[in-house]
């Protein structure tokens, strides 16, 4: 019993430490390029150099974290439904 206590408990704090996380920094260096915002190249003599524009992040160099991307579309799909416009209920009763 304890065991399940323990595990839950490491979950929730893993859990809430990644919502604050996405809270207070919702944009994270892109895991293709590792935030340069392009691919380096090594020329003849071994020296790096820029290569081509990173594709993932199009070279902005960050992108936004999943949890960050979740909270959004979820956000969004709750404000849709919170309209009561006669165009958001198209199927209603007009009397």
């Amino acid at each position: 019993m304890t065991l399940i206590l323990l595990a839950s408990a490491c979950l929730l704090i893993v859990t809430l430490g990644y919502a604050s996380l996405c809270a207070s920094s919702p944009f994270g260096d892109c895991r293709k390029c590792k935030g340069f915002g392009y691919a380096l190249k090594k020329n003849r003599r071994g020296q790096l150099k820029p290569g081509k524009t990173c594709r993932r992040c199009r070279g902005e160099r960050k992108r936004i974290r999943t949890g960050r991307h979740l909270y959004n579309l979820w956000l969004r799909l709750y404000r849709e439904g919170q309209t009561d416009t006669p165009a958001a209920r198209p199927f209603s009763k007009k009397g």
